[in-house]
């Protein structure tokens, strides 16, 4: 094509003449951002990161800044890919290559992870930080390594029974919660929660017994539970918990304890990011134990192991308890019920919908939950999946599952005859979020998630009458001076750079 032929803003190669002019006023909108970004308002900075890169398309340093941000906001497969895009513009920027790591790391492609950092600690050889992040990254390849060497056939592994709870002695000193006749019961329950809110540790017997039970239980249960619900009781459904303890109390402040009158289900991701995991999924794990038939749980992904490697529960258990028990809750996660249908309307799941059309109820019936999520499928796509309010479908912004339409949500149900789907997954601002023309519903109940959102907490509540959902929502509460992640791997430090 000749000069004359191409147009002043477009080259030969059909890419965008960036002129000074734009350049200039993509570094204006790039400040823009930065201070949204440091103002933890990390929907806006993307907003405007994108709107420098359509003025300068060429600065690697958008794309690694829009990276971070989509970071904070767990879009990791947006984060992925900017960071991907800063590397092809400057081969040398070692920042987006911490950026691609970090990404890499938060999918559980530790290996990859492994090659970047490998990259920085060469070309920055006296760089100590990179120098620990490659480390720490290696540690985690090989030990995972050194895991599959040794691993049997996963049916054969069973550390339940592997448990010697004869063998533990409870101590005189020890004055907290005590199971009667190795049972869980109401005034357990209530004395467990008193005890954490005194920052006191459950008894590593009856911790092992709470989880040896609880896997027994779930054991039992299908893929998808049906719940039924009276047409005169009310039930409640709430959100991500992320190990704010403090703030499942004031949940259950405002609505009232569990009991077979105030039967509640929460939707996943009780663990993980918040400091106070361990005394989450306690409280939770004895509330299912206390009343089975009136308590649920469905899993999320972060009740994986790739998670909990990654953002704090593993950390957490193994510091106040053991590495051990970290691996039982690794076997117990995996037996818990995927999704959750009230009354044959409502289906509730922790992430989406699916990638197909041809989803029937019976189909997630028959998933063979005893593992650890694969990357496709219905298992994934119930963990991971979100919805978008465009038509059709499109990759997953976390690069895992997908991302689904209106329409997808309307047909699914249709076929299925269902009313409307409740899932979590996500922070909303007020807590919760009503799409798809009403029938997609976003549940969060994590207040201030990470000490840093600012978003609301909510919860559902409906009566089995009609099963129109009603909100409440609620700020966060103050809780000890333990930061969010403090468990969480060190390489998670980089995202603050």
């Amino acid at each position: 094509m000749a000069n004359s032929e191409v147009s002043a803003e477009v080259n030969e190669a059909g890419e965008k003449v960036v002129t000074q002019e734009d350049i200039e006023a993509a570094e204006k909108l790039k400040n823009e951002a930065n201070t949204f970004f440091k103002n933890q308002h990390y929907n806006e900075a993307i907003e405007l990161y994108s709107k420098a890169i359509e003025k300068n398309p060429k600065s690697a340093v958008m794309y690694a800044n829009r990276s971070i941000a989509n970071m904070r906001m767990e879009n990791f497969g947006y984060a992925l890919s900017d960071a991907s895009k800063a590397i092809e513009l400057d081969r040398t920027y070692t920042k987006a290559y911490y950026r691609r790591a970090a990404a890499y790391m938060s999918l559980g492609k530790y290996k990859l992870a492994l090659k970047d950092f490998e990259f920085v600690t060469q070309a920055r050889p006296n760089d100590q930080d990179a120098k620990m992040k490659y480390n720490e990254c290696n540690k985690i390849v090989k030990k995972i390594a050194f895991e599959k060497a040794i691993s049997v056939d996963k049916k054969e592994v069973n550390i339940a029974d592997s448990i010697n709870l004869d063998s533990m002695t409870i101590e005189e000193e020890y004055t907290g919660p005590s199971l009667e006749d190795g049972k869980v019961t109401l005034k357990f329950v209530t004395d467990l929660m008193e005890h954490y809110v005194a920052q006191k540790k459950l008894h590593r017997k009856y911790a092992y017994k709470i989880l040896i039970d609880v896997k027994a239980y779930l054991m039992k249960q299908p893929s998808l539970v049906d719940i039924n619900v009276p047409e005169d009781q009310k039930f409640t459904v709430c959100g991500d918990i992320h190990g704010q303890f403090y703030d499942l109390m004031n949940i259950f402040k405002l609505n009232g304890l569990p009991s077979p009158q105030n039967p509640y289900l929460f939707n996943g991701d009780f663990v993980d990011r918040g400091s106070f995991s361990v005394e989450c999924i306690f409280t939770l794990f004895s509330f299912k134990l206390l009343y089975p038939d009136h308590f649920f749980m469905s899993r999320g992904n972060h009740e994986t192991l790739d998670m909990n490697r990654v953002y704090g529960f593993r950390g957490e258990v193994t510091s106040k308890y053991t590495s051990q028990m970290a691996d039982l809750f690794t076997e117990v996660y995996n037996w818990l019920p995927l999704a959750h249908c009230i009354n044959n309307r409502v289906l509730v799941m922790h992430g989406g919908l699916f990638s197909k059309d041809d989803v029937m109820l019976d189909d997630i019936r028959k998933v063979e939950r005893n593992q650890q999520p694969p990357e496709d499928g219905i298992m994934c796509e119930l963990l991971w999946s979100d919805p978008q309010p465009m038509a059709g479908r499109a990759p997953s912004k976390r690069g895992v599952g997908c991302q689904f339409g209106p329409d997808v949500t309307a047909n699914f149900l249709q076929r299925n005859r269902l009313d409307y789907i409740i899932r979590s997954h996500e922070v909303k601002n007020d807590g919760y979020e009503v799409a798809h023309d009403g029938k997609c519903i976003t549940v969060f109940s994590a207040p201030n998630y990470c000490d840093t959102m600012g978003n609301l907490g909510a919860f559902i509540t409906m009566n089995g009458k009609d099963l129109t959902p009603n909100f409440t929502t609620y700020k966060a509460v103050p809780h000890p001076d333990v930061q969010p992640m403090a468990y969480a791997h060190s390489f998670l430090n980089m995202m603050c750079q």
